[in-house]
């Protein structure tokens, strides 16, 4: 099976670009599942009912998130209802949601497992992703082989080690946090494909989704200044991974970079 993986949704743009894009993408890759890190799709920084609707509607099977994934205040009650949505699962217990689930494909042939887990590296200090991962993969791997993580974090270091704790117990590690797609994609010894962050989809013409005036300003003149979502060069990011149905291994990964004509 095929599964696509869209790096951070960044407002507006992003969601446009996952609208237009993700059904060409569907086709040409023959896709049964589609995830996508959805912490961003608000407004450039959380996520509400209508915008998860908006990408569930336009094929998003399950969403992942981060760091971010409590700035709309709305959340903590709708995280409860909506099961499509994952925060970090390492945040205390007690915490609103859930951290990793198991979904059907749309024509109910195959489950699939998803995992979101922050990362502790320049981060806020949560409980051990590792560990945490470990017991979400224990507890998914009595339904499903076929796992997928995204594991939102800073450090390269600490994406790629997690891709090794788990090497040939998940089928992807895949990062995100900081939108800027790298070229490590790779399959590990015991068939997991792994890449230290899957990029962003949303405008390139910008630092990192913001509008380049307001970041500059910041970094100049050290002052707070509201950051705005950019608005050119719409891309989509991300990754297609492919994976044995029977084994849940992974046989390949592809980057994904499309831009929105």
């Amino acid at each position: 099976m095929n599964i696509l993986f869209i790096g951070d949704i960044v407002g507006s743009p992003g969601r446009e670009a996952v609208k237009k894009l993700l059904p060409g993408l569907k086709k040409e890759y023959k896709l049964q599942f589609v995830i996508a890190n959805g912490e961003n799709a608000a407004g450039g920084s959380g996520i509400t009912s209508k915008v998860s609707e908006e990408l569930f509607g336009a094929g998003v099977d399950v969403m992942t998130s981060g760091d971010h994934i409590w700035k709309k205040r709305e959340i903590f009650e709708f995280i409860n209802q909506e099961e499509r949505i994952l925060r970090p699962l390492n945040f205390p217990s007690g915490a609103p949601g859930r951290g990793f689930g198991i979904f059907k494909t749309k024509d109910g042939g195959l489950k699939v497992g998803v995992i979101s887990v922050n990362g502790r590296v320049f981060m806020e200090a949560l409980e051990c992703p590792f560990r945490s991962a470990m017991a979400a993969v224990e507890a998914i791997a009595a339904q499903t082989n076929i796992i997928i993580v995204d594991i939102h974090a800073e450090a390269t270091s600490e994406k790629v080690a997690l891709s090794w704790y788990l090497n040939g117990r998940v089928s992807a590690v895949l990062g995100t946090h900081t939108h800027i797609q790298t070229a490590d994609e790779r399959i590990l010894s015991k068939g997991t494909a792994c890449l230290t962050d899957a990029g962003m989809t949303g405008p390139y013409n910008s630092v990192i989704g913001r509008r380049v005036e307001n970041v500059l300003e910041r970094f100049l003149t050290s002052i707070p200044v509201k950051f705005e979502v950019a608005e050119e060069d719409i891309q989509l990011h991300g990754a297609v991974v492919g994976i044995d149905e029977q084994t849940g291994k992974a046989n390949s990964i592809i980057r994904i970079q499309r831009k929105l004509s």
